[in-house]
């Protein structure tokens, strides 16, 4: 079976969701509902939790403790409050929340891995679970305190507080208490039966739900970075010539070829570069020239990582795991958060180069010593005005931010449980480490582009080429040209919005078709 979008609704069966799903749920509040096929595998592993207590089975998580207690039998009527107190117990979350649309995907995917039929849950607790997704009652989720391994343990705990009427949870805007919430929102809460605590909390879902909605945005970055270079090439006249097909033909990395490609697209038909074709100029900077090079690579990094994240999220990484058509308990680890740590990592790293070649292109059109035929800091009357100096300062600062935050987490493991758990992913950590570098990338483009435009503007008697002039126009109709100094933090948080909602993508591709 396939996931179906019928009218704004995502049906789920744990094996079909795409990471635009994710988008559409977390982001468009598309509904979400059960497919048959789930809702009877669902009922199937209860079943075999069922059958484990009645003939009085030992199965770890069902009737033990849980980490270093797994040696610790509880006894039947012990066990609804042994799954209750283990929700209570890992709620140990600190710092700020998670954002809505984050909860929203991590919602999502914990459904979706229940929907499987492989973690012994009924069908009223998925189902109290999505009838709190589709009517808005949103945990709050600490961001921090998961080690990636067993699962994100902490955060998920938060999560499942609500559906028993305890912890806190946002409904209509309001942070109420969580029984409140999920009562206002005409929602019963449940009680916890065996092995159902358990399963709400063991698995990667935090991180692979921020992951899901990093590499959305960042695809979009990938085309917007492509966008907003060739709007900088063409300002500073740099040459196309470094973006011929045949060039990079010789070296067919995809990323690379369809960054080449782009620009080419973008920069089409520029009279700008037609004015200093044979002007004498042997080669542009790096920053230029090797702009396919370096957004290529990254474009590849992106390609692998959403590989990674679409499996991610089709899999069911809790512990241990029922196998309905052999009445099997196996206990694994498939909650170790490895596989979304490194690509997590590595996509940290791949974004911040977007940011490191945007801030250098940043510094070419604001020196003037780099751009003769620019004003000094891309303003007239310079000396009373400082222009757009103290954009590129703030450029550097994010940079220079993403370089401490591109360290990999996943290198780092600190035993837990009594050393039970003796190596963790850090998984949690690499996802949001990745998410707060891709908003300092957007915020460097928004300057990049903002400087862009400057510079173009004095270069309208030239016409610039295609894409960059849908660009430029685009920026015009939001952001006044700079004539003496003003604020600018409010010019650039508009531009940052509009690139990471792929506004700038969506309108350059209206006009000259689908980029690469």
């Amino acid at each position: 079976m396939t996931t179906t979008q019928i009218i704004d609704t995502i049906e789920i069966d744990s094996k079909s969701l795409t990471i635009n799903d994710v988008v559409n749920v977390a982001r468009h509040n598309y509904k979400v509902t059960l497919s048959k096929e789930a809702i009877e595998n669902i009922k199937k592993g209860k079943q075999v939790v069922d059958k484990v207590l009645l003939d009085n089975k030992i199965v770890y998580g069902v009737n033990t403790g849980f980490g270093a207690f797994c040696n610790k039998i509880i006894s039947k009527e012990n066990i609804k409050q042994l799954q209750k107190n283990l929700l209570l117990s890992h709620s140990t979350g600190v710092d700020e929340p998670f954002r809505e649309d984050v909860v929203r995907a991590i919602m999502l995917l914990r459904i979706n891995t229940l929907a499987s039929g492989n973690c012994g849950v009924r069908v009223e607790l998925v189902q109290t679970l999505l009838d709190m997704l589709n009517k808005g009652v949103h945990p709050y989720i600490p961001q921090k305190g998961s080690v990636g391994a067993s699962g994100d343990l902490a955060p998920l705990a938060h999560l499942a507080l609500v559906l028993i009427g305890e912890g806190q949870a946002y409904y209509k805007e309001n942070l109420l208490p969580g029984k409140e919430a999920i009562e206002k929102a005409g929602i019963k809460t449940i009680e916890l039966e065996a092995k159902e605590g358990l399963a709400l909390i063991n698995g990667t879902q935090v991180m692979t739900g921020v992951a899901a909605l990093v590499v959305h945005e960042a695809e979009i970055i990938m085309k917007t970075g492509d966008i907003i270079a060739g709007c900088t090439i063409d300002a500073l006249k740099g040459s196309d010539a470094p973006f011929d097909k045949r060039l990079h033909e010789l070296r067919p990395h995809t990323g690379q070829l369809n960054s080449a490609e782009n620009l080419r697209s973008v920069m089409k038909n520029s009279a700008i570069r037609e004015s200093h074709r044979d002007c004498g100029h042997v080669q542009d900077a790096y920053s230029m020239r090797c702009t396919p090079q370096v957004h290529g690579a990254s474009r590849d990094t992106v390609d692998h990582v959403k590989k990674v994240v679409e499996i991610e999220i089709n899999s069911v990484t809790d512990n241990p795991l029922i196998f309905p058509e052999t009445n099997d308990f196996i206990s694994g680890g498939n909650f170790h958060g490895q596989p979304i740590a490194l690509v997590m990592d590595y996509l940290g790293i791949a974004l911040s180069e977007i940011a490191n070649i945007s801030e250098r292109r940043i510094e070419r059109m604001v020196n003037s010593k780099l751009s003769e035929h620019l004003p000094a800091f891309l303003v007239k009357d310079e000396g009373i005005n400082s222009g757009f100096m103290i954009t590129q300062y703030t450029a550097a600062s994010l940079v220079s931010e993403n370089k401490v935050l591109a360290h990999p987490a996943s290198v780092d493991s600190i035993p837990t449980s009594a050393n039970q758990e003796d190596h963790v992913s850090m998984g949690t950590i690499a996802a949001r480490k990745a998410l707060q570098i891709l908003s300092n990338v957007e915020y460097v483009l928004a300057i990049e582009l903002l400087c862009a435009a400057q510079a173009l503007d004095f270069l309208k008697e030239l016409k610039p080429g295609d894409g960059v002039e849908i660009a430029h126009k685009l920026v015009r109709e939001k952001v006044a040209h700079l004539d003496k100094d003003r604020v600018l933090h409010m010019d650039i948080s508009l531009l940052k919005a509009m690139i990471s909602k792929g506004i700038v993508l969506e309108k350059v591709e209206t006009s000259l078709g689908k980029l690469k």
